[in-house]
């Protein structure tokens, strides 16, 4: 599989609500991940939304492709950032080596358990050798939907960490962080970044 049609279906049915939100709060996550990367690093954004992060890299002087699974997203990144953002669903990455960063923030928590190995492998032959990779995920024990009716994988740290490992990457690390989300409910976050 690799996508949710019912998670996919709530992105496109809300896509102008959800890209309106104001609130940002992402920015210490990407300073961190922008000091791993050299000078003139080239980045893949996955699951843009309504472009907040490119934005922000875009305002570093960095070299950001924006992409989004949803054709609506896509589609108001682009009206507000001015730049190509293309549709691309996670399975339909396949590229070898060619950027210096991947930035999966909040996004690779909507693949399924079984698919998400491959997806993380997918990612890992993207990346130059050194390369930098940052995803988040709400942390869990179990899958399951939320209030409305999206895919989570909610994994453990260690459930993350065999996922990764079983996709080849070996430089992983995983922090802890209480947050919130679209459904306003608290939620803790696992960051991970991992270095090809």
């Amino acid at each position: 599989m690799t996508q949710d049609d019912q998670t996919l279906s709530f992105y496109t049915q809300q896509a102008s609500a959800y890209a309106s939100r104001d609130e940002y709060s992402n920015s210490k996550h990407i300073e961190a991940f922008l000091s791993l990367l050299p000078s003139g690093a080239a980045i893949l954004e996955l699951g843009c939304g309504a472009g907040r992060d490119t934005e922000f890299m875009i305002g570093r002087g960095i070299d950001v492709r924006p992409t989004d699974g949803t054709l609506e997203l896509a589609q108001a990144a682009q009206q507000r950032l001015g730049i190509p953002v293309a549709k691309l669903l996670f399975a339909d990455l396949n590229e070898q080596g060619r950027y210096d960063g991947v930035w999966a923030n909040a996004c690779l928590l909507h693949v399924p358990r079984a698919d998400l190995p491959g997806i993380l492998s997918k990612i890992r032959s993207a990346l130059t050798n050194g390369g930098v990779f940052y995803a988040s995920f709400k942390a869990g024990e179990t899958e399951g939907r939320d209030q409305f009716d999206r895919y989570y994988n909610y994994p453990s740290a260690s459930a993350l960490r065999e996922w990764y490992s079983a996709a080849g990457w070996a430089d992983v690390d995983i922090t802890t962080e209480m947050g919130g989300g679209y459904d306003g409910k608290p939620t803790t976050w696992l960051h991970a970044t991992a270095i090809k």
